[in-house]
């Protein structure tokens, strides 16, 4: 009998050592080796995609040639009905690209794809779900209510198996979920474990790019919010979509970590319906609550997530502090970034928030970074403290500093422009992002402020 085979491998990088050792030599995590059966035939590794590609007339032949003779333009792409996965993927599906797609449980990564496969009628498509049943994937496509008689499902898990099916059907979009069920013959190791996934995802790229063939492997997280697996596995993949919300919320947000065909500053924002995945072109309009009632406490910030103009509400309370220490909770903004600013209210204002317990919520779930907000937060803040509401056509966008000055922040026009398209009536900026600003061309009235105190008198 031939000798058992093992090896260590580290679970943050994917790092292949063949002794144990305390810390990874490649990304010095420690306790992140664990061991794994190896036994990869090498040889028969690459016969199943190999026959398939071994007849295709747009199969890629290797050969040195220089620089100067590759012939530039750009990829003939395959368009989706999908507006916002086209604007992530940087204009469509490019063809020989291999897409991972990671997100919760349960977020809805396997209905925007079905639904995405399904919508594509004129185009071969291939899902390969190595966790439901075709009984499962048929009752989510009767709720999607999209017919599509170029649209197959194969429900295993051994790769060998499944390129035999490719080889037959020969599709031009293949759709994987997930990445972390699937098991290749030549790696003894159980499906999930960090050499599987590797092996698994290395066929798959090679059979893209040998065929031509885009990919979109759905895959797993961990509960720290990262992608399960090795992280070579982030590097082998042309793009690396997150899918990401609240369950609570009706709406998901698709973001692009990685993108070798375009911007990774796009994002794509979906409505989840009764009938699958709703993207969602002005989403200013989903995030901003309609109120009846004028309440003090809430003001709209003018912010940017990704390339896109969001307008969103933030919301306040200040209330007397019963305890000895005051509260500071919030939701949806840094914590710490409140406390900066309420420091800078404290001395350059002259506002008693060290008695106060200050509560801050971010309307709608959204997790906001832009440091855009920051005016948006202070005017909400000041709104609470003196129980005076805002007018609802009042929106702010300015970076907050140390001094009580009101920073200039990046992409005013864009702003602006999203504030004037939804009716706003005033927006206040920084004083320096006056500079190459056109007011002329603008029906909204642009208020240039340059301190905390100047705000305060404006507005109170």
């Amino acid at each position: 009998m031939s000798k058992i085979k093992t090896a260590f491998f580290c679970s943050n990088c994917g790092y292949e050592s063949y002794k144990w050792t305390g810390k990874c030599p490649s990304c010095e995590q420690w306790n992140t080796l664990v061991e794994e059966v190896i036994t990869k035939d090498s040889k028969s590794a690459e016969t199943d995609w190999k026959k398939f590609s071994g007849d295709r007339a747009d199969k890629k032949e290797s050969k040195t040639i220089a620089l100067n003779d590759v012939l530039s333009g750009e990829d003939r792409r395959i368009i989706s009905p999908d507006a916002e996965l086209n604007r992530v993927l940087g204009g469509g599906i490019v063809p020989g690209s291999i897409v991972l797609v990671a997100g919760e449980p349960g977020i809805g990564k396997s209905t925007l794809f079905l639904q995405n496969g399904l919508q594509l009628k004129e185009i071969t498509t291939l899902y390969i779900s190595g966790e439901e049943s075709e009984q499962q994937i048929k009752m989510r496509a009767d709720r999607l209510k999209i017919k599509n008689d170029h649209f197959f499902l194969l429900t295993e898990t051994y790769t060998q198996t499944i390129f035999q099916e490719i080889k037959k059907l020969r599709p031009q979009l293949v759709i994987v979920d997930s990445i972390q069920t699937l098991q290749s013959p030549y790696i003894e190791s159980s499906p999930g474990s960090i050499s599987q996934i590797r092996e698994c995802t290395s066929e798959f790229q090679r059979f893209a790019k040998d065929t031509n063939t885009p990919v979109f492997l759905i895959g797993h997280i961990t509960k720290d919010g990262t992608i399960a697996g090795p992280k070579v596995l982030e590097h082998m993949v042309d793009t690396v979509l997150q899918f990401e919300g609240d369950r609570h919320y009706s709406y998901r947000i698709l973001r692009t970590l990685k993108n070798r065909f375009g911007s990774t500053a796009e994002l794509g924002i979906y409505e989840m319906t009764d009938q699958g995945m709703r993207g969602v072109s002005n989403p200013s309009e989903l995030l901003l609550n309609q109120k009846e009632d004028q309440l003090s406490g809430a003001a709209i910030a003018a912010t940017i997530e990704g390339m896109r103009p969001l307008l969103i509400e933030v919301q306040a309370l200040v209330t007397q502090s019963v305890y000895g220490t005051p509260q500071r909770t919030v939701s949806g903004f840094d914590l710490r970034r409140l406390q900066l600013l309420l420091a800078v209210l404290e001395k350059r204002g002259g506002f008693h928030f060290g008695v106060k317990d200050v509560f801050l919520n971010i309307a709608g779930g959204l997790k906001v970074e832009d440091p855009s907000i920051d005016l948006a937060v202070l005017c909400a803040l000041l709104s609470s403290y003196e129980d005076t509401p805002l007018s609802p056509h009042i929106c702010f966008a300015g970076e907050i500093g140390l001094s009580g000055e009101i920073r200039a922040v990046n992409r005013i026009d864009q702003r602006i422009a999203e504030a004037e398209k939804l009716g706003f009536e005033k927006i206040f900026v920084s004083k320096y992002n006056q500079k190459g600003l056109n007011n002329q061309k603008y029906n909204i009235e642009i208020v240039s402020v340059s301190r905390v105190d100047e705000v305060y008198q404006r507005l109170f």
